[in-house]
């Protein structure tokens, strides 16, 4: 399969981060409409969890196999299926009428989702293999998925003021409508290498099986905490899982994930990396969020609005400098420099004093994320994805969402116990309600900052200088365009 060139990839890319935008901006929108869904649907204050749960169950779950059937199956086919599955199962939650309903249709949503995103990197290998417009285009992509949760925030408290909460479901409809549509047209039909080119059944069981198991166990902890028996179960059991899976990928002929996939320059290392940035990340954007609330004292709008100022400086450095900077400079420095600054950000949040203002104490800190935001997502992705040849590119793209996804939920799971394990040892010892609840935020942003040194530790200790610099990366193009 030859790569796609000429001026149609660019609307190729605004259908896959359109179908990207809606899958991320549904669960930030889901997250402030909660509330609501529990008033009217008579939610349990656990059952509620599970709106959010059962989606992260099925997206992190199936990411890995949804990759992998996209390089069988045609990776165009795939990301149809996914759109049309979650704009159906939208619907469903939509008319929703208990919790059991809801959280059916949010499992498969889940399903959608992972079909969509898993093959989506896939596909832009495939339309530009030429490293410095795949570096610009990957920033693109980037950006949609970083900016994409700040912007539901804002999204979903307006429509569920507006509209009530059913209204956040109903609005996929025309919009998976229209990516539907607009992908048959803009996006090239692709041939996979076909089922008969070995599935590996029994290892997709084992993998999937294993990751859900993974993420009911993190998801989980914040009502069951880290050393219960349901917790320690549901992490024996991935293990054992996913070990299995370890070893039917040693000895079957066909497996799911090849060893030349994980042989790949640079992919491990870089996966490693996403994984400790994007576990501080994801707290980030929680704990910061309750904290603006709960100790600076705004309200839920004025809390979406706060954040704003990252997703602003994200579009100005990943679209405008980015992909440039990459080309010239090399993926692995921008990751590095992206890191840095970083730590300096939560370092910034370690010192959020409980009496402190928004301009002084954490607008400075937002800005600098919008700087290492936009240079860390599109160079990291670059370095999962470099290596990756036309026939894996799919599988490649379903293990980095994967890191992604289950980084995430654990970085999340940790930084909140922790800041909340914190705030309640310094309530026994008589502190007031905001100064705990402050000093259990510090916490949490310190170790997140220690998250992010260990991922820039790996990235300089194991990334290769020379696989990503621009002279190196053609020849990885080239090799990507031969197997084709």
């Amino acid at each position: 399969m030859s790569a796609d060139t000429g001026p149609s990839r660019w609307p190729a890319l605004l259908v896959l981060c359109a179908g990207s935008l809606m899958i991320i901006l549904d669960g930030t929108i889901v997250a402030v409409a909660l509330p609501a869904v529990q008033r009217d649907l008579g939610f349990t204050a656990t059952g509620l969890a599970w709106v959010v749960n059962a989606y992260l169950v099925a997206f992190g779950g199936l990411l890995l196999l949804a990759g992998r059937l996209g390089d069988l199956l045609g990776r165009r086919q795939v990301f149809l299926a996914g759109v049309a599955l979650f704009t159906a199962a939208s619907l469903l939650c939509a008319v929703a009428t208990g919790p059991a309903w809801l959280v059916g249709a949010r499992f498969l949503q889940g399903v959608g989702g992972a079909l969509t995103m898993a093959v989506s990197l896939g596909m832009i290998v495939r339309l530009y293999p030429e490293p410095a417009e795949r570096a610009r285009a990957i920033a693109v992509f980037s950006f949609t998925g970083a900016a994409g949760a700040s912007v539901g925030t804002v999204a979903g408290g307006l429509l569920t003021d507006l509209a009530g909460w059913r209204s956040i479901f109903l609005i996929n409809l025309p919009i998976g409508s229209v990516i539907a549509i607009a992908a048959v047209r803009r996006i090239a039909a692709d041939r996979g290498a076909g089922l008969r080119a070995g599935l590996d059944a029994l290892g997709a069981a084992l993998a999937t099986a294993g990751l859900m198991a993974a993420v009911l166990a993190i998801v989980g902890t914040g009502e069951h905490g880290w050393t219960s028996a349901r917790t320690i179960g549901a992490a024996a059991v991935a293990a054992t899982l996913l070990g299995a899976f370890a070893l039917r990928q040693r000895v079957t002929a066909v497996p799911l994930l090849p060893p030349r996939v994980l042989g790949t320059p640079d992919l491990l290392a870089a996966n490693v990396v996403q994984f400790l940035a994007v576990a501080a990340f994801f707290g980030f954007q929680f704990l910061l969020a309750l904290e603006l609330q709960l100790v600076l004292g705004l309200d839920a709008a004025a809390t979406g609005w706060a954040f704003l100022p990252t997703p602003v400086v994200i579009a100005v450095v990943s679209l405008g400098v980015t992909g440039r900077l990459i080309a010239r400079y090399g993926a692995r420095r921008m990751l590095l420099a992206g890191l840095a600054l970083a730590i300096v950000g939560f370092l910034l949040l370690a010192r959020l004093p409980a009496d402190g203002g928004y301009l002084a104490d954490v607008l400075p800190a937002m800005l600098v994320f919008g700087v290492a935001g936009g240079l860390t997502l599109p160079a990291v992705t670059t370095l999962a994805m470099a290596g990756a040849s036309d026939a894996d590119a799919g599988l490649a793209s379903g293990l980095a969402n994967t890191t992604q996804q289950v980084g995430g939920a654990f970085g999340l799971a940790a930084l909140a116990t922790l800041a909340a394990g914190r705030a309640g040892d310094l309530r026994t010892r008589g502190w007031a309600e905001t100064a705990a609840l402050a000093a259990g935020y510090r916490t949490a942003f310190a170790v997140a900052a220690g998250l992010v040194t260990a991922a820039l530790l790996v990235a300089v200790l194991t990334l290769r200088r020379s696989a990503s610099t621009p002279q190196a990366e053609p020849a990885a193009a080239s090799r990507s365009a031969a197997s084709s």
